[in-house]
């Protein structure tokens, strides 16, 4: 989200919205599912890439299919969260976990994530970004009745923890771990390296099939444009909010 110039009274509106966070994450309440939202911001995508993804995201929260979603499970609340990674190392949160149930907290949320810049251009390492994730919830305290996580990626991992032995710990830990595999057109069509980096044999769909996803009820959506992203992702968190176990 980029904003234009705007007079004193929008840009104050602005302001409150962003900093007035959504309900914060509490031990005490249940919701039906917390959710870490995992994006790749590695070197093989590019600023406009990057762009369509944050926004795709972000339009996918507010979403009426979402919001539905999350009325209607038992609890009527997900716990979100929302983490960058890139290379070994190379993870942030970018928005902490917040409980979302209606489309008031679903637009802080989405607020909050679009004013933040981005947070790496790196490697690969989708093993230490499951790492990471993993982590938040022990950190995070919530109490849900399934935690996902939700990883998106436009190639294969090339540094840090091996991904299935990530992948492995986390099912162990009663994780269910989903995939949104990103064909990167213009990355594979550069050729040498980053061609079979971001289209492996069989597809980047297949990978992440094979190597990252895992769980009951696991899968993996495959896109080959950033600017389906959104599109994806409302069919993605509308699924992952809606499975029951």
């Amino acid at each position: 989200m980029r904003f234009g110039r705007a007079g004193p009274g929008l840009g104050l509106a602005i302001l409150a919205l962003l900093f007035a966070a959504a309900s914060p994450a509490r031990g005490d309440e249940t919701v039906d599912a917390a959710i870490v939202l995992a994006a790749d911001v590695s070197r093989s995508i590019d600023d406009e890439e990057f762009d369509l993804q944050r926004r795709g995201y972000a339009a996918a929260i507010v979403s009426d299919k979402v919001i539905e979603a999350i009325r209607s499970g038992p609890h009527g609340a997900i716990a979100l969260a929302y983490v960058e990674w890139a290379g070994e190392g190379e993870q942030a949160i970018v928005v902490d976990w917040t409980v979302l149930r209606n489309s008031t907290d679903a637009a802080k949320f989405a607020a909050a994530l679009t004013a933040s810049p981005r947070s790496f251009l790196g490697r690969t390492a989708i093993g230490s970004a499951l790492d990471f994730a993993m982590g938040l919830f022990a950190e995070g305290g919530i109490e849900a009745d399934r935690k996902v996580i939700d990883v998106s990626g436009d190639g294969t991992s090339n540094q840090g923890r091996g991904v299935t032995e990530a992948r492995d710990a986390a099912l162990q830990a009663g994780a269910v771990i989903n995939g949104l595999a990103i064909f990167n057109r213009r990355a594979a069509a550069q050729g040498g390296y980053l061609a079979l980096h971001t289209n492996p044999p069989g597809g980047l769909a297949k990978y992440y099939h094979d190597n990252v996803i895992g769980g009951p009820g696991a899968f993996v959506v495959p896109i080959d444009d950033f600017g389906n992203f959104g599109d994806a992702m409302i069919r993605k968190l509308t699924a992952e909010i809606a499975s029951r176990d």
